[in-house]
């Protein structure tokens, strides 16, 4: 008969972890991520728009950002992003912060960016940035005039004040602050979320190889004809 009752106990016990279990999910806001490069040529623009779940009705009051790996093959210009964030166009963070932008694509290493996100006012559940990206110098190329570099699905982060959805959220290794100023960095937490598209593909124009002879020619007979108009210029018309 105990055994009887130690058997439905851990019946019980088990029904009631998976309901609580079941109930925590729910509770648990997901969220779709879209990034979407929009110009064309080296510089562009990527848009992300993050779009939560049903329980994402109760984030008021919390901050929702992306965290964007940059392949070598692209970059975000420092200068530019602090004029942008001064004017409160874009709120960004760099990691690094030092960003060489003149450094070709073989020569240039990953860059993480943590983008924090606005409300969208069409749509209560929606956030979304845009960040100013631009493509580096690739090396010339055997067959196609373009250079493919990959952007990933970025990474959905959150930072509450409050104790929401505090049993969903996974710490996210990630020192910055919430709001983008220098007031101390926050706890934040990672959001299971689903890509529309699992990456993004940024052409970048590039040159051909078999050209390389043809551009040397011209680049030397330029510079020879440039030199010698100077130094005409400068005999004709320089006083000694």
């Amino acid at each position: 008969m105990a055994g009887g009752r130690r058997g439905e106990a851990l019946v019980g016990a088990g029904l009631a972890a998976l309901l609580c279990a079941l109930h925590v999910q729910a509770a648990c806001p997901d969220a779709t991520v879209t990034q979407e490069l929009l110009k064309d040529g080296f510089h562009r623009d990527l848009l992300v728009t993050v779009e939560l779940g049903a329980a994402g009705e109760d984030a008021g009051g919390c901050v929702v950002a992306v965290r964007i790996r940059l392949p070598p093959g692209i970059y975000v210009d420092p200068y530019e992003l602090a004029s942008l964030q001064q004017h409160n166009v874009t709120k960004a963070v760099l990691i690094p912060d030092a960003v060489d932008v003149e450094a070709p694509e073989y020569l240039a290493a990953d860059l993480l960016v943590l983008l924090y996100m606005e409300p969208d006012p069409r749509c209560s559940r929606c956030f979304r940035a845009a960040l100013p990206v631009h493509g580096r110098y690739h090396r010339p190329a055997d067959g196609s005039e373009e250079a493919l570099v990959v952007l990933k699905s970025p990474q959905v982060l959150l930072c509450c004040c409050h104790n929401h959805f505090a049993e969903c959220r996974k710490p996210a290794e990630v020192e910055a602050p919430c709001l983008g100023k220098n007031v101390g960095p926050c706890r934040w937490h990672s959001l299971t979320h689903k890509p529309a598209h699992e990456e993004s593909i940024l052409q970048v124009p590039v040159g051909l190889r078999q050209h390389s002879s043809l551009v040397c020619v011209v680049t030397l007979l330029s510079t020879a004809l440039c030199a010698t108009l100077i130094l005409t210029a400068v005999c004709k018309y320089g006083h000694f």
